[in-house]
C-alpha cells in the first residue's frame, strides 16, 4: 500500500494527512517484512482509533476505509478539483494524471487486508471495512457531509475502473463543489496559528425552515425575493433585518440558508471585533463558485466603536469592488445601528459644531444596505396564533386553543412579553411537564 500512496500526482499532498501517513507507515513496515509484531499491532491499533474517530465526527457507516478514502477526494483542494468546481470538467492532459490518481484510488478501496490480519492475529479491518454504527442524533454530527460522502464512496465502490470513478468524482465537484465549502453550509471565523483570519465550518445548523416563523409573511417573502435573485445571478441588495428582539430574525437567516443551500447559498458568520478582517474573508472566498452572505447577527455600535468603518468601507465605498458572489445580511434590534444621543438631534446649541455631519456619519451605513426588513412585536391576535401554530406541532400537547391561549397569556406577562421567541419558550415549558 506504501507504494501506492506515494505515486500519487494531483492528489499527491494528501500524503501529508495524518491517518494516511499512519496507514503508509504500517503497510510499509509489514510489506518490507522488517517489524516487530507487538509494535505493529500498537500503530495498527492507533491507526483503527484515528478512523474510528473521524467516523463518530462526521457520522460515517458501512466502510469506514472507503468513507474515509473518499472523504480525502471530496476535501482535497487542488487546481483539479477547483477546476471542476469553477467550470465543470475540461478537456486537457490533466484527466490523465488524474485518472492515474484515481486508478491508485481504485487499489486502495480493493486493498486486501487479510494477510496483514492474519499475520497479526486480528480481525480490525474486517470490522473498519464491515462497520454497523450506532444511530445518533443528528445534532452530533454534521449528517450533511455523511450523507454525501457514504453516497459517493457507494459510486466508487461499484466504479469498474478509474475511468468510472472519474465520471462519478467529477459529478460530485460540478454538483456540490469541493473542500469544507461543498461539504458545509455555514462558517466562523476564528484566528489561524499564524495570526490570520481562517474560515472554519460549523456542522450543527440547525435544520429550520421558513414555515418555522408564523406569520411575517410580507418580510418572509422580501428575504426570499432578495436572496432568490442573488443565488440566481442576478443583481441582489445587502439586506438588514431589524426590529423587537425574539420576533424571528436571526430564525430567518437559518431558513433562507436552508432554503437555498442546493443552489450554491452558504453562509459566513462574522462577529464586530473580526470586521477588521473582512477584506481578507472576502479574498478567500471570491473566486469560489458559491455564494457567500456574510452574516452579522445583533448588530450595533456603541459611540465609542469604530469596527462599523470597516463595515462601510467593504459594503460601499473601498477602491476594491466587492465580488458578486457576497452579499451582506444582518440583523439588529436597532434600526440605525449606531447609537445616537439626544445632542445628534437636539436644535439648541452643542459641543458638537457640526451636528448635521455627525448624523449623517452615523445613516451611513445603514443607509448601505438596499433592502431594510422590520419585524415587529405581534398584536395579542398575532402572538395568540403563534402560539397555537407552535403548538400544534406537538400532538402530545392536548390543550384546547382556549386552553392553551389563556396559559400563554399568563406567561408573556411574567416574561419578554409578546414575541415567537416566548410561544416558543412557553411551548417548551409545557412540553417539560409531560411525562
Amino acid at each position: 500500500m506504501h507504494r501506492l500512496i506515494s505515486g500519487l500526482i494531483m492528489y499527491r499532498h494528501i500524503e501529508d494527512n495524518n491517518i494516511l501517513s499512519k496507514a503508509y507507515s504500517i503497510f510499509e513496515k509489514f510489506d518490507a517484512g522488517e517489524y516487530e509484531k507487538n509494535s505493529l499491532i500498537f500503530d495498527v491499533n492507533e491507526f483503527v482509533n484515528a478512523i474510528l474517530d473521524i467516523s463518530t465526527t462526521y457520522g460515517f457507516k458501512e466502510n469506514l476505509w472507503h468513507n474515509y478514502l473518499t472523504y480525502l477526494i471530496v476535501t482535497n483542494e487542488n487546481p483539479f478539483s477547483i477546476t471542476c468546481e469553477r467550470k465543470g470538467i475540461q478537456e486537457g492532459s490533466v484527466n490523465k494524471l488524474v485518472k492515474h490518481d484515481f486508478k491508485i484510488f481504485k487499489q486502495l478501496f480493493d486493498y486486501d487486508f487479510s494477510a496483514i490480519q492474519k499475520a497479526l492475529d486480528t480481525d480490525c479491518f474486517d470490522v473498519l471495512c464491515n462497520y454497523i454504527s450506532i444511530e445518533k442524533n443528528s445534532m452530533q454530527y454534521n449528517k450533511n457531509v455523511s450523507e454525501k460522502v457514504v453516497n459517493l464512496s457507494r459510486l466508487i465502490e461499484k466504479a469498474a475502473d478509474e475511468n468510472e470513478i472519474f465520471d462519478v468524482v467529477t459529478s460530485f465537484y460540478e454538483k456540490f463543489g469541493v473542500g469544507m465549502f461543498g461539504l458545509n453550509k455555514a462558517f466562523r471565523i476564528t484566528q489561524g496559528s499564524d495570526g490570520s483570519a481562517k474560515i472554519i465550518p460549523i456542522t450543527n445548523i440547525e435544520h429550520v425552515g421558513l414555515d418555522t416563523i408564523i406569520g411575517y409573511e410580507s418580510q418572509k417573502s422580501k428575504l426570499v425575493e432578495n436572496t432568490k435573485a442573488f443565488v440566481m445571478g442576478r443583481q441582489a441588495n445587502n439586506t438588514l433585518l431589524y426590529g423587537d428582539s425574539g420576533t424571528g430574525k436571526s430564525t430567518a437567516i437559518k431558513a433562507i440558508l436552508n432554503e437555498f443551500y442546493d443552489d450554491g447559498l452558504r453562509i459566513i458568520e462574522i462577529y464586530k471585533h473580526q470586521f477588521k478582517e473582512l477584506s481578507n474573508i472576502i479574498s478567500q472566498i471570491k473566486s469560489r463558485n458559491y455564494k457567500f452572505i456574510i452574516y452579522m447577527d445583533d448588530l450595533s455600535f456603541e459611540e465609542f466603536e469604530i469596527e462599523y468603518k470597516y463595515l462601510k468601507a467593504v459594503i460601499e465605498g473601498g477602491l476594491e469592488i466587492k465580488p458578486s458572489n457576497v452579499l451582506i445580511y444582518a440583523t439588529s434590534n436597532r434600526r440605525h445601528l449606531i447609537k445616537e444621543t439626544w445632542s445628534d438631534r437636539s436644535d439648541g446649541a452643542s459641543d458638537d459644531m457640526h451636528r448635521n455631519e455627525t448624523m449623517a456619519e452615523k445613516m451611513s451605513l445603514v443607509n448601505r444596505f438596499g433592502v431594510l426588513i422590520s419585524f415587529i412585536r405581534p398584536d395579542k391576535k398575532a402572538f395568540n396564533e403563534i402560539v397555537l401554530g407552535i403548538a400544534r406541532r406537538y400532538p402530545q400537547i392536548t390543550l384546547s386553543d382556549e386552553e392553551l391561549i389563556m396559559e400563554a397569556n399568563k406567561w408573556e406577562l411574567s416574561h419578554a412579553g409578546m414575541s415567537g421567541r416566548c410561544a416558543t419558550q412557553f411551548v417548551t415549558h409545557l412540553l417539560s411537564t409531560i411525562s
